[in-house]
């Protein structure tokens, strides 16, 4: 069977008989099997997905079927469905079943999608390389011993490695487009607010965002409208009509794009990436769009921002984990007090437990002020200033990591080298702002390329027609 890399051609084939809901999930994971050594599934929900294709088969015969019949898809191991696992990658859920569905992945089931498995992830999705779970690392197929990105790693994997056609991941600070990038594919953040996060594992709460990954813009834009919308189990979700994205895919008219200059002089920029991202400015001014070169003042005080703001939430986020009432408990504890403590500190890895560390010595008294409060007042002036260039421009466009995929275990002992990674990402997470990466070429050994598009608030159906423009004409070209 073909790789497909769009649900419209899965419908198409469906529609003409050359394949079924069940010989297309059976492809999947035959795929699955093949590619088991890049570990990018912690569960496979064979049986269960085989017997739903039939069933779906059956409605698309009898013409009942959802807008989502033929589309497989696998989820973030942050995702709670009902009656299946939930680790978040890590030791310290062992044995834990959700008890109910998050709402972004019952809305696709409910349009009659296929869900086959379950991604390894970077655990509770804390970091840039998908090396810090308790199911080890999951490998990028474009390159032996390359890492995939993170903290959606294995998702961004399983779509690359055609092991479904769409993945939910999710994006705290760039944990969708990043991994987007280094593996060749489409990945997608929409505004805060404007996807459910019910039944999404909390890491930073005012920073997470439910996110797609994806072959396509155009799966990405009807993925997105049906999983957007109001929650009544969600009060920071938005209530706004949620627009027709896939309707409305067309770009027309010449659009002002805004990039900063020192991103592309940034130390840490590979040369490859900056001959890339420089060809793209090239090729939208030929096609007659303009290009503004500004300079962002802030693009250093990004990251001490973030992570001073994303650990202090984990930190409050994460406490509900003692071994109590769900997950691994500690079989040396001696007393109540014992038997926490080792419980977090047996069950939760490395880098969770330095960022647990780093947000309790933010909100410590006598800190409290100097750090925590100082970053939300960054974080205001950060989104300010980010809109500001709104309201001159279209899209603001830049790298969407400042090198293609590294090599396994070459930035463990430098933790700051590491957190580099999201330099590009996480502007538009401080800012709550509609962003993604889309594949712009490969480097000299063959490793993917990411370009990032930012748009302003809640112009999601702006920035997905934008993005299928210039996929089709200025990346594909």
């Amino acid at each position: 069977m073909n790789k497909y890399d769009s649900l419209s051609r899965i419908q198409s084939d469906i529609d003409s008989g050359d394949i079924d809901c069940v010989g297309l999930v059976n492809h999947y994971l035959s795929n699955i099997q093949k590619h088991k050594n890049l570990n990018a599934l912690t569960a496979v929900y064979e049986e269960e997905a085989l017997a739903v294709a039939q069933k779906i088969q059956e409605k698309i015969a009898s013409g009942t079927a959802g807008r989502l019949a033929g589309m497989v898809f696998t989820i973030k191991d942050v995702y709670c469905h009902e009656g299946h696992g939930l680790q978040c990658g890590s030791k310290i859920l062992e044995g834990f079943d959700s008890q109910f569905t998050a709402t972004c992945v019952q809305r696709l089931l409910d349009e009659d999608a296929i869900l086959i498995g379950r991604n390894n992830c970077d655990e509770f999705a804390m970091g840039s390389s998908n090396e810090n779970s308790a199911f080890g690392p999951a490998i990028n197929a474009a390159g032996e011993n390359r890492v995939p990105g993170g903290s959606s790693g294995g998702s961004a994997v399983a779509v690359q490695a055609d092991m479904c056609l769409v993945s939910i991941g999710s994006d705290t600070g760039g944990s969708v487009r990043q991994p987007a990038a280094y593996c060749g594919i489409v990945g997608f953040k929409p505004n805060y607010g404007r996807v459910s996060r019910h039944g999404l594992s909390a890491y930073a709460s005012s920073f997470d965002c439910v996110g797609i990954l994806a072959h396509s813009v155009e799966d990405t834009a009807l993925t997105l409208e049906i999983m957007s919308g109001a929650d009544d189990y969600d009060t920071t979700v938005s209530h706004a009509d949620v627009p027709s994205y896939s309707q409305h895919l067309g770009w027309e008219g010449k659009a002002k794009v805004a990039c900063f200059d020192n991103t592309l002089s940034h130390e840490g920029l590979d040369e490859e990436v900056i001959s890339a991202t420089s060809g793209v400015f090239d090729k939208l001014q030929q096609l007659g769009h303009s290009l503004d070169h500004l300079a962002f003042d802030y693009l250093d005080y990004v990251l001490p921002t973030y992570y001073i703001l994303t650990t202090a939430e984990a930190s409050s986020n994460l406490s509900r984990y003692d071994g109590v009432r769900y997950g691994y408990r500690s079989e040396n504890g001696h007393d109540l007090e014992s038997m926490y403590k080792k419980s977090r500190s047996e069950g939760f890895g490395d880098e969770v437990k330095k960022r647990i560390l780093l947000g309790t010595y933010v909100l410590s008294e006598g800190f409290y002020d100097a750090y925590f409060t100082k970053a939300q007042k960054v974080r205001r002036l950060i989104r300010d200033e980010t809109k500001k260039i709104f309201e001159t421009h279209d899209f603001i466009v830049l790298p969407t990591a400042p090198t293609t995929a590294f090599e396994l275990n070459s930035h463990n002992r430098d933790p700051l080298e590491m957190y580099l990674e999201d330099i590009f990402t996480v502007q538009a997470s401080l800012a709550g702002l509609p962003a993604i990466s889309l594949p712009n070429g490969k480097d000299k050994n063959g490793m993917p390329i990411g370009i990032q598009v930012i748009a302003n608030t809640f112009e999601e159906e702006k920035l997905l027609s934008f993005s299928k423009y210039l996929h089709e004409q200025v990346l594909s070209k």
